[in-house]
């Protein structure tokens, strides 16, 4: 059993990658073999359209053609167990990095060949945890729910189940004094961390426990 995490976040002891390490540890508790890969250190682009992932008589029909530091984890991906993957969300949506990434993952799994949805051979579970500044009843009038519904969609190209998780009102700073930042009461974001982060933790925990389960089953 494999399963691998991916911290679509720039910082690699904040809440994503915190919560990530959790999600690990409770694949570890089931006996997984982990690893985690930080988007931030690799130097990659998105989807080019070359369609060399859909080229007839192609041994990489699957598999993106596009060679650069991306290329190492998109083969480490096709061979887990499980997926877990972890985004801030920036205006709405996961980061650049993230998405460039997704865009290389699914576009190589799509088929568009008549009544075959994906290239994918196998089934593997995923995770998405999501990390985001803004308080859960802002949610619906932001429209977030659509961005983690799609992302669930798509990850259905790994022919497994999916889940995700939702970590709101995150703390953002070490020091709120140091930045300009005026519209955040410090007293309540210290609050959440110290009372709700734990929970998001061992949800986390779970999550990984679970996904690792599933496929050891």
């Amino acid at each position: 059993m494999k399963v691998i995490a991916v911290n679509g976040g720039p910082r690699k002891q904040w809440n994503t990658a915190t919560l990530l390490h959790k999600a690990l540890e409770g694949a570890q508790s089931v006996g997984a073999e982990t690893d985690l890969f930080h988007l931030y250190d690799l130097n990659y682009k998105g989807c080019i359209s070359c369609f060399g992932c859909k080229r007839k008589n192609s041994s990489r029909i699957g598999h993106c053609v596009l060679k650069d530091e991306l290329t190492p984890l998109l083969e480490e991906v096709l061979k887990c167990d499980a997926l877990l993957l972890g985004s801030p969300i920036y205006f709405g949506n996961v980061t650049g990095a993230m998405r460039s990434f997704l865009e290389r993952l699914f576009f190589s799994l799509l088929s568009y060949n008549e009544g075959q949805r994906t290239f994918f051979p196998r089934k593997v579970a995923s995770g998405f945890i999501y990390t985001m500044n803004v308080p859960e009843d802002f949610l619906p009038q932001l429209g977030y729910e659509a961005v983690f519904k799609a992302n669930a969609r798509s990850l259905e190209l790994l022919n497994g189940p999916s889940e995700y998780l939702l970590a709101t009102d995150t703390y953002q700073f070490d020091n709120y004094s140091n930045y300009e930042a005026s519209r955040f009461n410090e007293q309540h974001k210290a609050q959440v961390r110290q009372e709700r982060f734990p929970q998001d933790c061992r949800q986390a925990f779970d999550l990984g426990a679970r996904l690792s389960g599933r496929n050891a089953e």
